[in-house]
């Protein structure tokens, strides 16, 4: 994952995430509370109640991205910058200062009049953002959009937003967001709810991740509240898009946010990510454990560095217990998680994959039946009067026709699960239902 440093300031794996405040100085931006337009009391509030508060950076809007407003043109936001500069220069706090803009222009001038960085809602639309922000040593935060400098975020499947962040390409300092947000008409909070569920999927680029989720519909809506109930929601989203690789959460509530993304943070599981000096004359050895949970995950990853990316179906480990097998149902299941690899070979995933049977056998699944031969102690009950009930054996139940239905724990890779259903496949139709639906949900 490569770090951006803004302005001093480090963004990515290796730092703590980062709270972006933010300022508008747009009458008609839909938050009142952020809203100014005389340049002391934008400064007394940015103090007070955004770097006051933690913000590692301020980010002023100069017009709403409301899309049913009409877009202000390169020239209007130039004359509300001034506004913004004297804000800045008013500001005693320290924080890295970013300009939200579609504009190269707008950015240029904002740059060269003390903004340290940008937010370009347009992502590269227009071209040339990207030589603006590199000739300044700026970082920019990029945002998922169609090549259309009037329709901000206007993209609704998740596999198009991923491919827009690459459009026009990045520069050494970008970051990057998915667009969360009612930036079209034709975005649904269904459409934000599966963003965010593959929140990880963005990390595939290698570069920090930026998201805006403050009081958004798609996050009030699943607790029925309005905005001005919604931060408990937004509070409960920041922790866990934290937690799924998110480095900067743009906030109107800083210092709840900032606590909740310390809590994210926290909980992040340690990625093993370390180095060593070469010796000999080789060059260091690096290693760096992926954020994945999904094959689509490791997909993204795989693209990225230009490797096969049909190795992602061995890149995720899936544990499922299993119950109602029959005797038949554990046998087939023993003898496709067993087979010697020559055998493996010939169930037909070798041919798919272009794998020898050893190679195989190496990434198959393994299959534990539940504890048919171990008893475990029982506790006394109210039910049976609190006497000892002495033993009882686990991993069997009596089936709906009065015969012992056993369990078990089948644990493997979505290609090696997938070569036990087709090993297993026609042995019990219960058993092929079991694992289609195992298979329908490991991506």
């Amino acid at each position: 994952m490569r770090n951006v440093d803004a302005a001093g300031l480090g963004i990515g794996d290796d730092h703590p995430p980062r709270i972006m405040g933010v300022l508008n100085v747009s009458e008609e931006s839909p938050y009142d509370p952020s809203v100014y337009d005389d340049p002391g009391e934008a400064a007394e509030y940015v103090d007070e109640e955004l770097i006051g508060e933690g913000a590692d950076i301020v980010d002023v809007g100069l017009e709403s991205a409301n899309k049913d407003l009409e877009v202000l043109s390169a020239e209007q936001e130039l004359e509300r910058l001034d506004t913004a500069v004297e804000t800045l220069e008013s500001t005693a706090g320290d924080a890295v200062w970013s300009i939200e803009t579609r504009y190269h222009e707008v950015a240029d001038e904002a740059l060269s009049r003390g903004f340290d960085m940008v937010n370009d809602i347009c992502g590269f639309a227009d071209p040339e953002m990207p030589r603006v922000c590199r000739e300044h040593d700026a970082a920019v935060s990029k945002m998922a959009s169609p090549p259309d400098l009037e329709r901000p975020g206007a993209i609704e499947d998740v596999d198009e937003i991923y491919e827009a962040l690459s459009r026009n390409g990045f520069t050494d300092k970008t970051i990057l967001d998915p667009a969360f947000g009612g930036w079209s008409e034709a975005k649904t909070h269904a459409d934000d709810r599966e963003t965010f569920h593959r929140l990880r999927e963005f990390r595939g680029y290698g570069r920090p991740l930026l998201v805006s989720i403050n009081r958004k519909s798609f996050l009030k809506t699943i607790a029925g509240r309005t905005t001005e109930e919604a931060l408990p929601v937004s509070l409960a989203a920041t922790a866990m898009a934290v937690e799924r690789g998110a480095h900067v959460i743009r906030t109107h509530d800083v210092a709840e946010t900032s606590d909740a993304a310390l809590v994210g943070a926290e909980f992040t599981r340690d990625r093993a990510r370390t180095g060593r000096a070469g010796t000999g004359g080789d060059d260091a050895v690096t290693v760096e454990e992926l954020n994945v949970t999904t094959v689509r995950e490791a997909e993204r990853h795989l693209d990225r560095l230009a490797a096969d990316r049909s190795v992602a179906g061995d890149a995720v480990v899936h544990t499922y217990e299993l119950g109602g097998l029959t005797d038949e149902a554990v046998g087939a299941l023993r003898a496709a998680t067993t087979a010697p690899a020559a055998e493996y070979e010939t169930n037909g995933r070798s041919d798919a994959d272009g794998r020898s049977g050893a190679d195989a056998a190496a990434t198959r699944a393994a299959f534990a039946l539940a504890g048919v031969e171990r008893e475990v102690a029982v506790s006394p009950s109210t039910a049976d009067g609190g006497s000892q009930s002495g033993r009882r054996s686990i991993g069997r139940s009596a089936g709906d026709g009065g015969e012992e239905a056993m369990g078990g724990v089948l644990v493997g890779t979505p290609t090696a699960i997938g070569a036990v259903q087709t090993a297993v496949s026609g042995v019990s139709a219960s058993l092929d239902a079991a694992l289609e639906s195992i298979d329908a949900g490991s991506r």
